[in-house]
């Protein structure tokens, strides 16, 4: 077992060398305290590219990279498909996880994950970058405040072209392929982090056969949140969307350029209707100031909580609980139900 990470640096290994291990490695290496001593892939001659490149031992299996002695914590970077098996071989090791999201492709599974972090007394966390956020978190606490009004309205929109042959995880429902797991969950995460869990989630979608089962392509959900708050929020892996979310309270609006990698957030206040004109119909609009600074393009931030958590001796952080996450979860589940999804 390895022990308790007190020291300033906490030290990781990177489980898979896929397009987002590279992206979480370069915002590694920026992150203070943090430092990569390991990398593992099922093919060595990967995992010593990706370490020739970014630092660290390579390994050339998972196996070997949980048993390294020197690594603290595993970043989990496969495909939603396999991460259960992953940190089940993680923890059986000793190690902490970060989980790339979705933790998991339902319910049940994240459900044995979290008992599994527990039984072996470790700590878990979903990488969801939105939830560390500096920018989501002060719209988050100032929102909280009745700074910008009451919220009524909130709508987000995620979406790329996604070009893939057949089989690749895009488009394998055997690997997890589905608009809402991988654009539609953070519409969903930015709602319940902003307002508070779902009340009720009514979805529709575009759904297309594969061997393994029916995924889906593209995916429109309107939500009712505590409060009266309402939300229409759209996931696709077929059409570009703007990226971009706003809010309207009954002060004004908030409007993200991009609420998945946010930049920016701006509050635009306007006049009572009663004063209403074409000369005061609006005011100047107001910068909502981040909580602190980015950390590379986003995944520091969650790197840097894990080792705030870890310092702490914390086995889950209070910015990415596991209930959220599973609440979360939930929510997807019976959103690919009304959709019509079906994996294996």
């Amino acid at each position: 077992m390895t022990t308790e990470t007190t020291e300033t640096t906490v030290r990781w290994g990177i489980l898979a060398t896929g397009k987002i291990a590279h992206v979480f490695a370069r915002d590694l290496a920026v992150t203070p305290g943090a430092e990569l001593v390991a990398v593992g892939s099922r093919r060595a001659e990967s995992a010593e590219a990706f370490a020739a490149e970014f630092g660290g031992r390579a390994h050339g299996s998972y196996e070997d990279l949980v048993a390294d002695p020197e690594v603290d914590v595993v970043y989990i970077a496969t495909p939603h498909a396999f991460h259960l098996q992953n940190a089940r071989l993680a923890f059986a090791a000793g190690k902490h996880v970060l989980c790339e999201k979705p933790l998991t492709l339902s319910t049940d599974e994240a459900e044995e994950m979290v008992r599994l972090a527990s039984e072996h007394d470790r700590f878990l966390m979903e990488a969801m970058w939105s939830a560390c956020h500096p920018t989501i978190g002060a719209l988050r606490r100032r929102l909280a405040a009745g700074e910008f009004g009451t919220p009524r309205h909130f709508h987000a929109e995620l979406g790329f072209l996604v070009d893939a042959e057949p089989g690749d995880r895009m488009v394998d429902p055997a690997l997890g392929a589905s608009a809402l797991l991988d654009m539609g969950v953070y519409p969903l995460t930015v709602a319940h982090l902003l307002f508070g869990p779902a009340e009720a989630l009514h979805a529709v979608g575009d759904t297309q056969s594969a061997p393994g089962g029916t995924f889906d392509r593209d995916v429109a959900v309107v939500g009712r949140y505590p409060g009266g708050v309402l939300a229409t929020m759209t996931a696709s892996i077929t059409s570009w969307s703007s990226r971009a979310a706003a809010i309207a309270t009954d002060r004004g609006r908030i409007d993200l350029d991009d609420f998945h990698h946010p930049t920016r957030a701006v509050f635009t206040p306007q006049q009572p209707i009663a004063d209403w004109t074409a000369e005061n119909a609006g005011v100047e609009p107001v910068e909502i100031e981040p909580d602190g600074p980015l950390i590379g393009r986003g995944y520091g931030n969650e790197i840097a909580e894990v080792g705030r958590c870890l310092r702490a001796g914390l086995r889950e952080s209070p910015l990415v609980p596991h209930e959220q996450t599973l609440t979360l979860l939930r929510q997807m589940d019976d959103v690919r139900r009304q959709v019509g999804v079906t994996f294996g």
